[in-house]
């Protein structure tokens, strides 16, 4: 019989310990004595991802900095002190305040600041009844004032040893195990003060990326490439364009992936797709419709993405007319945007629904995006075990 496995999208709730740690510095004052608590930290997690059930785990992203119990951006901001030839630039915030009125012939990003959807609810963010919770991020993000290069060489090692040593622990093998690094298209998301063009530093990013990825897969494990500005960049666009234009756009962030994998094994490569971590209305999301073959054309074996939120579930019914041809699919049926818990049958529900189109055994469940310092760690969990749960009912109805 052919059994849906379990997964999740990457990030999972930071212990009081490590956090304590990482707000501490220790791991500059004390490097022997941060490495040892990550090590535990790490066996901890993968300990508890399998006493629930889940079936392909992480380290929970342990490896990549949070100081606080809630940031929306540690899968991003961990690749700052990986690069060199980034610096902090006094009053250079570029990368939040830029405008820019994109034509077909001229798009670019502009600022986070100016997001479709942030502006058109603006009182709802920012508001004095705000209600949409944004996180903490880097407030802070660097410049790229020289040539990029690749220094992570340490942290990524220590990533890879420890998951392979708490995989070992809990008697898993080590292609049970998953690892996130970035994709060349998000990390260029920061100001640039040397590349000609976005172009060139998008391209800069792959040999940089490149590193990290080989190092993962070298280990043995499984990685997966988070790129969350396939889709959410389509918000930072103004005013909204064609999503054919956009499509023609995001290319060369396309391209930079298979190029960054280019002689890699693929078939342990899977790769995340999301519309972005917030909490808020997700108004101007683009159709996944639109972006689905666009996806595909990123040669791995596997793509994770979100379908279990309001906003995107319905989207379903995209692979009612698509081919995987032997690749995989890990829809997420538990949302980090709601602390409401799903029930298990509804899980189920959303799992045969993609089961009955491109067969249980290409179908992984999964979460819409990460847990971690998004949602409350209990409620993470219960997540988690409602995951396997519902996974559980949907292999029981398909047999």
């Amino acid at each position: 019989m052919d059994l849906i496995l379990t997964s999740h999208a990457g990030s999972l709730p930071r212990t009081e310990r490590l956090i304590e740690a990482n707000q501490a510095d220790l791991g500059v004052k004390d490097p022997e004595a941060y490495a040892e608590i990550l090590t535990d930290e790490v066996a901890a997690v993968v300990a508890k991802q399998r006493e629930i059930g889940i079936d392909i785990v992480n380290d929970g992203e342990y490896g990549k900095f949070m100081s606080k119990s809630v940031d929306y951006g540690a899968w991003w901001s961990y690749s700052f002190a990986r690069t060199g030839g980034l610096e902090i630039v006094e009053g250079d915030d570029a990368w939040l305040n830029k405008v820019h009125h994109s034509t077909p012939d001229d798009i670019q990003l502009a600022g986070f600041a100016q997001r479709r959807d942030m502006n058109r609810f603006i009182n709802a963010y920012f508001g004095p009844e705000a209600t949409v919770a944004m996180g903490d991020s880097a407030g802070v993000q660097p410049t790229a004032t020289g040539p990029i290069s690749y220094i992570g060489q340490d942290a990524v090692a220590a990533d890879a040893k420890n998951l392979t040593a708490a995989l070992a622990k809990a008697g898993r093998p080590t292609d049970t195990g998953f690892i996130t690094a970035i994709a060349p298209g998000s990390a260029s998301r920061i100001s640039n003060a040397y590349y000609k063009n976005e172009e060139d530093f998008i391209k800069a990013w792959v040999p940089v990326l490149r590193e990290e990825y080989k190092a993962i897969l070298d280990a043995g494990l499984f990685l997966q490439i988070d790129d969350p500005s396939l889709a959410e960049s389509y918000d930072q666009i103004t005013p909204e364009i064609d999503p054919k234009d956009y499509v023609r756009f995001i290319r060369t962030r396309i391209d930079a992936v298979n190029e960054a994998l280019e002689g890699l094994d693929r078939s342990r490569v899977r790769y995340h797709l999301c519309w972005g971590s917030w909490h808020g209305p997700h108004t101007t999301d683009l159709e996944f419709e639109h972006i689905a073959d666009a996806m595909l054309d990123i040669d791995v074996a596997q793509y994770t993405f979100e379908a279990g939120n309001v906003r995107h579930e319905h989207e379903w019914r995209v692979w009612e007319n698509r081919d995987l041809g032997g690749r995989k699919i890990l829809p997420g049926v538990v949302s980090h945007a709601t602390n409401v818990v799903e029930h298990p049958q509804l899980v189920a529900d959303r799992l045969i629904r993609f089961a009955n189109l491109v067969g249980a055994e290409n179908v992984i469940a999964s979460s819409d995006c990460g847990f971690g310092g998004r949602i409350h760690p209990d409620i993470a969990w219960a997540k988690l075990d409602t995951l396997v749960k519902g996974t559980q009912l949907a292999n029981e109805q398909l047999s």
